[in-house]
């Protein structure tokens, strides 16, 4: 294929002078043609209405298309079906300002089940990149997919042959409960953007999470339990001779003082490591309420967490 460009159209639109601009790319662009396009209508019509930057947008992206032609040799223009109007605004600036046969293509847009578009701009984008969406929150992403879009998720985000995805829905049809394909598209797409130990973490952070599993939990790495815990507070603590689990809950400040916090956990409220404790005297026991790996997860009510990392063991 080549070498590929990567480039940040700042470097050209910011040195634009504004009047060069109008003269130029502004003169060829006819005003009927802008306001004739859907998007453009439609931002007319809503009740916030359209602001001169909104409008001014597929002239911009216009004159980037101008702009790659010129210097890059660029001649087509690929987009979401949403961006036609500013495509189409592209093709027309660049073949009237050079005469040049260049092309635009539209592609569907990747929609969710209620039918909006994955992207920045609606708020749901799954990020390729480890510090915006890391391997667990990719994993679980996909893998609570519907039925409805699995086959063609998996269609488009992996490499998996079509007879082999023909057989996962075959099977899926007859054991639905599994949730097959789900988990295949899961395992796949994580495992392509953070790799196969990536795919592992993921694993083990949805072991510990949802299927309380002492092992995973011993497994993870510092890392792993702030990305999968990301509210929780973390605490570092000295394991002091016969220190019980209502002295671990108070010194971590996850219940209150006095007979309230006491009741919380002979009610049932605290677990450490995915299991209930009912008895506040008892004694923490390394191995059981601190795992092999220095940490105990501590969690107060259903969804307040406290990751405590034992010192000098």
């Amino acid at each position: 294929l080549g070498r590929a460009a990567l480039l940040d159209n700042a470097r050209w639109l910011g040195r634009e002078p504004l009047l060069r601009f109008l003269g130029g790319a502004g003169g060829r662009l006819r005003m009927g043609t802008l306001l004739s396009r859907q998007s453009c209508q439609a931002r007319l019509r809503s009740a916030e209405g359209m602001s001169l930057a909104e409008f001014l947008y597929p002239a911009l992206q216009a004159y980037d298309f101008l702009h790659l032609h010129q210097r890059h040799g660029c001649r087509i223009q690929l987009g979401g079906h949403d961006q036609m109007g500013n495509i189409m605004s592209g093709y027309e600036l660049v073949t009237k300002m050079t005469g040049a046969d260049v092309f635009g293509i539209t592609v569907p847009l990747i929609t969710s089940t209620t039918g909006d578009k994955l992207g920045k701009t609606a708020g749901n984008a799954v990020w390729l990149n480890r510090d915006k969406t890391s391997p667990f929150e990719l994993y679980q992403f996909f893998v609570r997919q519907q039925d409805n879009v699995v086959e063609k998720y998996l269609k488009l985000f992996t490499f998996l042959p079509l007879e082999e995805i023909a057989h996962i829905m075959e099977m899926h049809a007859k054991e639905p409960e599994k949730w097959g394909p789900q988990k295949r598209l899961a395992a796949e797409v994580t495992k392509l953007v953070h790799g196969r130990e990536g795919l592992e973490s993921a694993k083990r952070c949805t072991k510990a999470l949802y299927y309380s599993s002492v092992e995973a939990l011993e497994e993870m790495s510092d890392q792993e339990l702030q990305e999968l815990f990301r509210q929780a507070t973390s605490a570092e603590l000295m394991l002091e001779p016969g220190m019980t689990v209502l002295d671990l809950c108070r010194k971590a400040n996850a219940i209150p003082d006095g007979p309230s916090g006491y009741r919380k956990i002979t009610d049932g409220g605290v677990s450490i490591n995915g299991n209930r404790v009912t008895n506040p005297e008892t004694v923490l026991i390394l191995g059981q309420h601190i795992l092999k790996n220095g940490v105990s997860l501590l969690r107060v009510g259903k969804k307040n967490y406290y990751i405590i990392k034992w010192l000098q063991l």
